[in-house]
């Protein structure tokens, strides 16, 4: 199709499946599982919410891979044990009660860990900024232990078995998290990377760590079953970050993904809306950049709620699906909205307090009316 031509409730394809819109719910963390990472009956309300919303594809909050070094908040659900799995299992029921393709996402903490006192990175280098106080974890960042070789196998051992499980629990498919600054991005980042081996130095050996996850998960998991990947400049302890070599990067690190060939990639645009994360100085966009090179949709995010720019990403090339975070929390039902022209709720950081119930946005209005 004619990138000029395209509109918000086109079909579209996401690997085997058909999209009923190119709206996606864009995964957020929201910390309501149990203390022991088992997802809740509220969440699976809340992830349902967006179902019947008519969301056509809803990326899971981040979900850790194992209990050794990737848990990164109090209360984040993993998909490592039993009962986890089980649990996740009667969330994609309610979600899958509706035609939307639900995709848990991937995430190892690595020295972002808010919770665990020994962490591991790359490199022996203390993270920048600090934790994020409304996450109940840790005050400050551990300086981490820098991963041997036997580590890092360990760790990509973790992210195949989280897929394997999320195949059991019923997903359509899984998001390796490669953004925000978390393990994948610290050996993306140079700064965060000052390995000598494999690993390390260039862009081919710091993308390496994940295209060995890909391709391990690529090896277990059915035909059929969507393999994703996040990435993006800015990070959750450094917000102001960007490649220094811009467009280039985005050029470099982009032949690499091709390479791993995921089933789509998904770019982040972390704080600051996508104009400010992902557009360069001559026009060109990290995304549009993305969608030139990769044989995948690449899913756009950052402000998309602003349906003036949603829609010229769509028309001018710079992404094929639409991923919205936090209006999509004031606005479950966001894509029916839009289909039928009615006003958005405007977000306000009460509606996430103090759980992630739906119910919690409808309570700050009944407060507020």
């Amino acid at each position: 199709m004619n990138p000029s031509q395209r509109s918000f409730f086109d079909t579209s394809q996401l690997g085997h499946h058909s999209l009923q819109n190119r709206f996606v719910v864009a995964p957020m963390t929201r910390i309501s599982a149990t203390s022991d990472g088992i997802p809740t009956p509220e969440m699976g309300n809340y992830y349902e919410g967006f179902a019947e919303g008519g969301f056509a594809a809803i990326l899971s909050e981040g979900v850790y891979t194992d209990a050794i070094a990737s848990i990164c908040n109090p209360n984040q659900p993993g998909i490592v044990t039993r009962q986890q799995v089980l649990a996740w299992q009667k969330i994609t029921r309610q979600v899958k009660k509706y035609p939307t393709v639900f995709i848990c996402q991937l995430m190892h903490a690595g020295a972002l860990s808010q919770v665990l006192t020994r962490t591991l990175a790359p490199s022996a280098i203390k993270p920048l900024g600090k934790p994020s106080a409304s996450s109940g974890g840790k005050s400050a960042f551990s300086t981490p232990v820098a991963m041997t070789v036997s580590d890092i196998k360990t760790a990509i051992a973790g992210y195949v078995q989280s897929a394997r499980n999320a195949v059991e629990a019923g997903f359509d498919g899984v998001e390796i998290h490669g953004a925000n600054g978390y393990l994948p991005d610290q050996f993306i980042t140079s700064y965060s990377n000052q390995r000598t081996d494999s690993y390390g130095g260039s862009i081919e050996n710091r993308f390496r760590f994940v295209a060995e996850i890909s391709a391990a998960i690529r090896a277990v998991v059915p035909a059929g079953f969507i393999v994703g990947l996040r990435l993006s400049e800015g990070k959750v302890n450094n917000l102001a970050y960007r490649w220094e070599e811009g467009a280039d990067m985005a050029k470099a690190l982009f032949g690499e993904v091709k390479k791993a060939a995921p089933d789509y990639l998904h770019i982040a645009a972390e704080g600051g809306g996508w104009q400010r994360e992902c557009v360069y100085a001559d026009g060109s966009s990290s995304t549009g950049i993305a969608r030139q090179l990769l044989d995948c949709p690449v899913i756009a995010n950052g402000g998309l709620h602003d349906l003036e720019l949603a829609q010229s990403i769509l028309t001018e090339g710079h992404g094929d699906l639409l991923a919205i975070g936090r209006y999509a929390i004031a606005n479950p039902d966001f894509p029916k909205k839009v289909l039928r022209k009615e006003k958005v709720v405007p977000f306000v950081k009460e509606m996430i307090k103090p759980s992630v119930s739906l119910a919690t946005t409808r309570k700050y209005f009944e407060g507020h009316s």
